[in-house]
């Protein structure tokens, strides 16, 4: 196999119910020059077995022998990953089939890029609502809130490699790599159409606003954001994010 432009990282624990869900999405890509790398975390379900389902020989499983979690095995898979590129994409999520293709198309503008998102349920349902995004964030901009989503992310491996995930408890592991790598570069692009499809659940962490802004001020901690700093960025994440959920809340009423 000739080697792929973009590797695709995708985490996967007791993922059985939507993870057919997902690597679809990434095998019926305009932009066919990529890997999926799968990293399991040993699971009680038939995660394993959905994937070996799969005959493409773009797809690698690396199954943990151990539990890793998210941050490691999403830094494992880039260790791993043979393309110039990295593509974030969690199990439970899945992409539009241009995803790909019209980030590849826009590399030359900067070595972090992402999209806009468009929301589906528990059971694949699409929720009307989609999440906007600006042509460019700057590590200002992002301090006031993670408007990145992981799995919409195009990221350079070389970037990237400089500023893994940490592995650190109760921080937005995703949140604190974006802004390590805005301080390094002018800007990340964003292209605003819904090319990612989140999946929303009233259960997650993402949902849970209290817990999240506990973690984002642990992330700030962490990247040594100055307290004045911090405080005023995590005000401004409290209100879109109530902003965000509302509509969100009111699209499923």
């Amino acid at each position: 196999m000739e080697r792929p432009v973009v590797s695709v990282v995708m985490p996967a624990y007791n993922s059985e119910k939507t993870i057919g869900v997902a690597i679809d999405s990434v095998i019926l890509q305009s932009f066919v020059h990529w890997e999926l790398l799968i990293i399991v975390d040993p699971s009680k379900d038939s995660t394993i077995e959905i994937i070996k389902n799969y005959h493409d020989e773009r797809i690698r499983l690396i199954s943990n022998d151990r539990r890793l979690g998210i941050a490691e095995s999403r830094n494992l898979g880039v260790r791993e990953a043979r393309g110039e590129w990295i593509a974030f994409l969690d199990s439970d999520d899945a992409w539009k089939a241009e995803k790909l293709e019209k980030q590849v198309a826009a590399t030359d503008q900067s070595d972090l890029l992402f999209t806009g998102s468009a929301f589906m349920d528990e059971n694949n349902k699409r929720i009307n609502y989609e999440l906007h995004v600006p042509a460019q964030v700057n590590y200002t901009d992002l301090l006031k809130q993670n408007i990145i989503s992981c799995s919409s992310v195009l990221v350079k491996k070389t970037r990237i490699m400089m500023h893994p995930m940490p592995n650190v408890k109760d921080i937005t592991e995703d949140y604190a790599t974006w802004l390590s790598i805005l301080r390094d570069i002018p800007y990340a692009v964003g292209i605003d159409e819904p090319l990612l499809i989140y999946r929303y659940s009233s259960s997650s962490d993402s949902s849970n606003k209290i817990k999240m802004v506990k973690k984002n001020w642990n992330t700030f901690k962490l990247l040594k954001v100055p307290g004045i700093q911090a405080i005023a960025s995590l005000m401004s994440y409290g209100l879109r994010s109530l902003k965000k959920y509302r509509r969100l809340k009111g699209t499923q009423k």
